[in-house]
């Protein structure tokens, strides 16, 4: 007789090693296509990232491309501590002769009477006190502060209260107006009673104070100067009707004395937005070249082979070198805005400035145009709103992405349902061949037993 079999047996072999290895095999077209879906949202981000540079390139042709948006203006003072100007786009070049006269002024009140203590004494129990019209009633007892309390909780007041101390227990209630000007003046008419009394100077005893110089500490007053010899007023310091486009902050009166005012085009602020432009290009142009590093490298996420980005720089470029109007100055190369050999803009300072030496208005022309002519940066601000706008190139561009994300998004989930019911299928197949070995395993012992049963037998015999 021979002697025991023996059987290795299928379940000895980790099966979840075998499903998992078959499905990785298995799951590969689906790992495919989740690679490509990422490439598709990275290219969906590169072109917001392209309608954020083209959106600064376009702010940037707006601020070249109107005749307000070119009007910048530089002002000149001899003397600040007279009076600050500022231009805005309205002003208008020129030479200005002014003479602070006057400076507009709040009216200042304070009280005839005082009081010892602003805190402790009563000054009145009743009454009223009616300021510009508006009364301030009474219903009992108020010392100094309480009063200048009760007139500024009042509204439409044009006055504020406070309590300034002007000697030993010697107390004042002094209203201050809230704006400058004579017609910014306020009156004060006492009705209050009682207390240790308050009281405003009258002089003209019509029963009103204020409404005499005598009667102020400060008189409400306009302010007064000469523009090349033409007469000003102005209820405020600040005055925007002096000189065209142009506001002055007066600061110190100084009768008989001269102050020029200089309002000249602001060549520096005009060269700034320029090169702003310039910038923003530039940026556009870096990120075209990422793209492009990108693409060589093997990176799906680049958008360099996207033919819109292609025809974009062929129409930049094609706009930044075309000629605008018959004029002298027609391109833009001719004020120096120029290509270096890598493709990048550069401003060149010196042929720019000389531009503006031959007279702006030229160079402007160029720029924003005339008539139907939208000049340089009207027409690449145009050109690139083909592309920002809500239904622009690149809106197409990411919807067409979006579709096939959907798309891939529908195919991985019917081939994920496919790949669940491969793997739930391989799991029982292996559980039944592991069931069934093992089975076979058990017989295979229970044969070995009998056999050795029988050899011990025989022998015994023997």
């Amino acid at each position: 007789m021979s002697s025991g079999i023996t059987f290795s047996g299928f379940n000895n072999i980790d099966f979840n090693v075998v499903v998992n290895a078959l499905m990785a095999q298995a799951s590969q077209p689906l790992t495919a296509l989740q690679t490509k879906q990422t490439a598709l949202k990275s290219q969906l981000s590169s072109f917001s990232q392209l309608g954020s540079k083209l959106t600064a390139i376009q702010s940037a042709a707006d601020g070249l491309s109107s005749t307000s948006s070119l009007a910048s203006y530089a002002t000149s003072v001899s003397d600040t501590s007279a009076f600050t100007a500022s231009a805005g786009s309205s002003a208008t070049p020129g030479h200005y002769d002014i003479v602070v006269q006057e400076l507009a002024r709040a009216q200042v009140t304070a009280s005839a009477s005082t009081a010892p203590d602003a805190n402790t004494t009563t000054v009145a129990d009743g009454g009223s006190l009616t300021i510009n019209g508006k009364a301030v009633t009474l219903t009992g007892a108020v010392t100094l502060q309480g009063l200048a309390k009760a007139i500024n909780d009042t509204s439409g007041i044009q006055a504020q209260a406070s309590v300034v101390q002007t000697g030993a227990n010697a107390y004042r209630l002094v209203l201050t107006g809230t704006a400058t000007g004579a017609s910014n003046a306020f009156t004060i008419q006492n009705s209050l009673t009682g207390g240790s009394g308050i009281s405003f100077t009258d002089t003209d005893n019509d029963g009103l104070s204020g409404n005499s110089a005598a009667d102020n500490a400060v008189q409400a007053t306009d302010a007064s100067l000469l523009v090349n010899n033409i007469q000003v007023s102005s209820a405020s310091n600040t005055v925007s009707t002096a000189v065209p486009g142009t506001t002055l902050n007066l600061l110190k009166k100084a009768p008989g004395t001269t102050v020029s005012l200089d309002v000249t085009s602001d060549d520096t602020a005009l060269q700034n937005k320029v090169e702003a432009f310039v910038s923003a290009y530039n940026a556009l142009q870096k990120f075209v070249t990422d793209q492009g590093t990108a693409a060589t490298a093997g990176n799906g996420s680049s958008i360099a082979r996207d033919p819109l980005l292609r025809t974009l720089r062929n129409e930049l470029r094609s706009a930044l070198n075309s000629q605008y109007g018959s004029e002298d100055i027609s391109y833009l190369g001719q004020i120096g805005v120029e290509f270096t050999r890598t493709g990048t803009l550069q401003l060149n300072a010196t042929k720019f400035k000389a531009a503006l030496a031959n007279g702006r208005g030229p160079l402007e022309r160029l720029l924003n145009g005339t008539g139907n002519n939208d000049g340089a940066f009207g027409s690449i601000s145009s050109l690139v709103q083909r592309y920002t706008e809500a239904s622009g190139f690149i809106t197409q561009a990411q919807d067409r992405l979006n579709k096939q994300i959907s798309g891939l998004d529908t195919q991985m989930q019917a081939m994920q349902s496919r790949l669940d019911l491969q793997r739930a299928s391989l799991v029982r197949e292996y559980a039944a061949a592991d069931q069934a070995m093992t089975q076979l395993k058990n017989q295979s012992g229970a044969l070995g037993s009998f056999g050795a049963s029988t050899s011990s037998s025989s022998s015994s015999s023997n």
